[in-house]
Protein backbone atom coordinates (compact mmCIF):
# COMPACT_ATOMS: atom_id res chain seq x y z
CA UNK A 1 0.00 0.00 0.00
CA UNK A 2 0.99 3.38 -0.98
CA UNK A 3 0.50 7.21 0.89
CA UNK A 4 -1.75 9.58 -1.02
CA UNK A 5 -1.53 13.45 -0.47
CA UNK A 6 -3.99 14.11 2.15
CA UNK A 7 -2.90 17.79 3.11
CA UNK A 8 -0.64 20.26 1.94
CA UNK A 9 -0.38 22.86 4.50
CA UNK A 10 0.60 26.32 3.41
CA UNK A 11 2.24 29.18 5.84
CA UNK A 12 -0.16 32.72 5.17
CA UNK A 13 0.50 36.08 6.53
CA UNK A 14 -3.43 36.22 5.79
CA UNK A 15 -4.79 33.04 6.29
CA UNK A 16 -8.54 34.45 5.48
CA UNK A 17 -7.09 35.64 2.00
CA UNK A 18 -5.60 33.11 0.87
CA UNK A 19 -8.31 30.50 1.60
CA UNK A 20 -10.69 32.87 -0.25
CA UNK A 21 -8.91 32.70 -3.08
CA UNK A 22 -8.11 29.23 -3.54
CA UNK A 23 -11.56 28.19 -2.46
CA UNK A 24 -12.41 30.44 -5.76
CA UNK A 25 -9.76 29.11 -7.64
CA UNK A 26 -10.70 25.07 -7.41
CA UNK A 27 -14.28 25.61 -6.10
CA UNK A 28 -13.59 24.33 -2.31
CA UNK A 29 -15.26 25.25 0.55
CA UNK A 30 -14.08 26.28 4.44
CA UNK A 31 -14.21 23.11 5.97
CA UNK A 32 -12.75 23.67 9.57
CA UNK A 33 -10.88 26.84 11.48
CA UNK A 34 -8.72 25.95 14.06
CA UNK A 35 -8.27 28.29 17.26
CA UNK A 36 -4.67 29.42 16.21
CA UNK A 37 -6.58 30.39 12.92
CA UNK A 38 -5.62 28.16 10.41
CA UNK A 39 -8.08 27.74 7.94
CA UNK A 40 -8.64 24.55 5.90
CA UNK A 41 -10.20 24.35 2.37
CA UNK A 42 -11.27 21.49 0.51
CA UNK A 43 -14.39 19.51 -1.69
CA UNK A 44 -17.94 20.48 -0.22
CA UNK A 45 -18.94 16.72 -1.06
CA UNK A 46 -15.77 14.89 0.38
CA UNK A 47 -13.73 17.20 2.78
CA UNK A 48 -10.86 15.08 4.39
CA UNK A 49 -9.54 12.04 3.22
CA UNK A 50 -11.70 12.82 -0.49
CA UNK A 51 -9.71 12.14 -3.26
CA UNK A 52 -8.86 15.74 -3.65
CA UNK A 53 -6.55 16.88 -0.95
CA UNK A 54 -7.51 19.28 1.56
CA UNK A 55 -5.42 22.88 1.79
CA UNK A 56 -4.67 23.87 5.21
CA UNK A 57 -3.69 27.36 5.66
CA UNK A 58 -1.72 28.37 8.48
CA UNK A 59 -0.66 31.97 10.20
CA UNK A 60 2.65 32.82 10.22
CA UNK A 61 4.25 36.57 10.33
CA UNK A 62 7.62 35.11 8.91
CA UNK A 63 8.39 36.70 6.31
CA UNK A 64 9.12 34.45 2.93
CA UNK A 65 11.99 34.42 1.77
CA UNK A 66 13.59 33.63 -1.87
CA UNK A 67 11.91 30.80 -4.21
CA UNK A 68 9.56 28.68 -3.20
CA UNK A 69 10.59 25.13 -3.19
CA UNK A 70 7.42 23.46 -4.09
CA UNK A 71 4.84 24.88 -6.42
CA UNK A 72 1.09 23.99 -7.70
CA UNK A 73 -0.28 23.26 -10.56
CA UNK A 74 -3.59 23.76 -11.80
CA UNK A 75 -5.48 23.01 -15.07
CA UNK A 76 -9.36 23.74 -16.46
CA UNK A 77 -11.72 21.36 -15.79
CA UNK A 78 -14.61 22.94 -17.81
CA UNK A 79 -13.01 26.09 -19.98
CA UNK A 80 -9.81 26.47 -22.25
CA UNK A 81 -6.71 27.77 -20.88
CA UNK A 82 -7.09 31.48 -22.23
CA UNK A 83 -10.48 31.51 -20.48
CA UNK A 84 -9.50 29.85 -17.29
CA UNK A 85 -6.27 32.38 -17.57
CA UNK A 86 -9.07 35.14 -17.56
CA UNK A 87 -10.65 33.88 -14.72
CA UNK A 88 -7.61 33.71 -12.13
CA UNK A 89 -6.84 37.07 -12.98
CA UNK A 90 -10.25 38.13 -12.21
CA UNK A 91 -9.62 36.33 -8.77
CA UNK A 92 -6.79 38.06 -8.38
CA UNK A 93 -3.82 36.29 -9.10
CA UNK A 94 -1.52 37.93 -11.19
CA UNK A 95 1.31 37.08 -13.86
CA UNK A 96 4.76 35.64 -12.15
CA UNK A 97 8.14 35.85 -13.54
CA UNK A 98 10.42 33.75 -12.17
CA UNK A 99 12.52 32.93 -15.28
CA UNK A 100 10.86 31.58 -18.15
CA UNK A 101 11.52 32.24 -21.93
CA UNK A 102 7.79 33.01 -22.94
CA UNK A 103 7.63 30.23 -24.81
CA UNK A 104 6.01 27.72 -21.97
CA UNK A 105 2.74 26.05 -22.44
CA UNK A 106 1.83 27.49 -19.56
CA UNK A 107 1.45 30.17 -17.30
CA UNK A 108 3.51 31.28 -14.44
CA UNK A 109 1.08 33.22 -11.98
CA UNK A 110 0.87 34.53 -8.29
CA UNK A 111 -1.44 34.19 -5.32
CA UNK A 112 -2.54 37.28 -3.35
CA UNK A 113 0.48 36.80 -1.04
CA UNK A 114 3.04 36.15 -4.02
CA UNK A 115 3.15 32.16 -4.26
CA UNK A 116 3.37 30.95 -7.67
CA UNK A 117 1.33 28.36 -9.59
CA UNK A 118 1.26 27.07 -12.83
CA UNK A 119 -1.80 27.17 -14.81
CA UNK A 120 -1.21 24.44 -17.37
CA UNK A 121 -2.87 23.81 -21.23
CA UNK A 122 -4.30 20.79 -20.80
CA UNK A 123 -7.87 20.51 -19.79
CA UNK A 124 -8.80 17.39 -17.42
CA UNK A 125 -11.81 16.01 -16.34
CA UNK A 126 -13.02 17.12 -13.07
CA UNK A 127 -13.16 14.70 -10.04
Amino acid sequence: MACRISELVIDAADPERLAAFWSDVLGYVELEREDDGSIAIGPADAGFGGPQPVIVFGPTSAPRTGKLRLHIDVSATDRDQDAELERLLGLGARPADVGQAGTESWHVLADPEGNEFCLLRARIAPV
